[in-house]
């Protein structure tokens, strides 16, 4: 493909889009986008006019961003149904796309972040709270991002490391955020893994799946959320718990630990519980420790660890490793308030539960919280 051909007819295309009434942003997202179709296409099938295909297709670009409300619907249909255990299907292009937005010219946070808007479909919002960063921060990165792919060459696929992120985030923010695209997270990287002998692209699908089993049992007839530890444990899928335990024991076997593993580790210990009270907290907060080593003791990882801290040592255990934690960290109110409630201070709690429901990221979670502080109050009241 023309590197020099593509480069020249952008601003020329850019400029079409605007004056059929796209704006700035919008017509930018749908030229990269084009771009990267491009990129995919082109090789093995160059169009006959290349100005016009890149027209046509960043203008199928944009009216499908101007209808993406119908789309993500479409979406949450398309992939409402259980990813299947056993061997992946055959690879699609979608990976592909993956690899090639992760490209070396990146650092791989701008990576990650140009990847989950370009081909993962999610907001700048969703990926700036996937990032703990301001919205306003992750738009300058993302267009940073498309500036740098958008001169640099698109035959140098980027690193594993930096897909897996990626993925990763996909599968949380479809997972316990607004989009459904967890199911499509576990497809890719099942595809992943197959491909490539990687042990942490098999911690991170043994990690999915062992999430993945308990989604039926997340929400309530009426679409609130359960905590784990309230779970109907019988609604938990026993087959995906077991291929996701397989996967993960021939990965740690290869002692080449990394912390999709070690949080597909955690995950399983959960998933071997019978009930929550016999959940061995104290090798999960072993578990943590290893997890915050990996990670360079990430602010994420060290409020999770509190938690089960206060599980295995007790509340005021837990209150303490808080403690330490900024407080400004997403949810560090929500857990602050659960380990009130486990030391029996009902007030501070339901004060606590009351201030995180504030900060709530979505409503499912802001309305969990409202019931807690209620049910406290309403305890307190009798």
């Amino acid at each position: 493909m023309d590197e020099a051909l593509v480069r020249s007819l952008t601003p020329s295309v850019l400029t079409v889009l605007v004056r059929r009434g796209a704006d700035f942003a919008a017509a930018e997202d749908a030229v990269q986008e084009a771009l990267v179709e491009a990129v995919r296409g082109w090789p093995s099938d160059p169009p006959r006019d290349p100005k016009g295909w890149l027209v046509t297709v960043a203008w199928r670009k944009f009216l499908d961003q101007t209808r993406a409300d119908r789309a993500r619907r479409r979406r949450e249909d398309r992939v409402d149904e259980e990813p299947a255990p056993g061997p992946a299907p055959a690879v699609d292009d979608t990976l592909q796309l993956y690899f090639l937005c992760a490209h070396p010219s990146l650092t791989p946070s701008s990576a990650v972040a140009l990847t989950l808007r370009a081909v993962g479909g999610l907001t700048t919002r969703q990926i700036a709270r996937a990032y703990l960063v301001p919205e306003a921060t992750m738009a300058q990165r993302i267009t940073r991002a498309k500036r740098a792919v958008a001169g640099v060459r698109f035959d140098q696929p980027g690193d594993v490391a930096t897909v897996l992120r990626v993925l990763y985030l996909v599968f949380n923010e479809g997972y316990s955020g607004d989009v459904d695209l967890a199911a499509e997270a576990v497809r890719l990287t099942r595809q992943l893994a197959a491909r490539i002998d990687h042990p942490e692209a098999a911690g991170l699908l043994a990690l999915m799946l062992l999430h993945h089993a308990r989604r039926a049992a997340r929400t309530a007839a009426d679409g609130s959320l359960v905590p784990l530890a309230e779970q109907d444990r019988g609604r938990w899928d026993t087959r995906l718990i077991a291929e996701g335990v397989r996967i993960l024991q021939a990965a740690l076997a290869r002692d080449r630990l990394g912390e999709f593993q070690a949080q597909a580790a955690i995950a399983a210990l959960h998933a071997d519980a019978p009930t929550a009270a016999e959940t061995d907290w104290v090798q999960i907060v072993e578990w943590y420790d290893e997890l915050a080593r990996l990670t360079g003791s990430s602010p994420v990882v060290r409020l999770n660890r509190a938690v089960a801290v206060g599980e295995a040592d007790g509340p005021r255990a837990g209150l303490a490793a808080l403690a330490e934690l900024d407080d400004t960290l997403p949810r560090h109110t929500a857990v602050a308030a659960y380990l009130h409630e486990r030391d029996g201070d009902r007030a501070t709690a339901a004060r606590l539960y009351a201030e995180a429901a504030r900060k709530a990221p979505n409503l499912a979670e802001r309305d969990h919280l409202i019931r807690r502080a209620a049910r406290l109050n309403t305890h307190r009241a009798r």
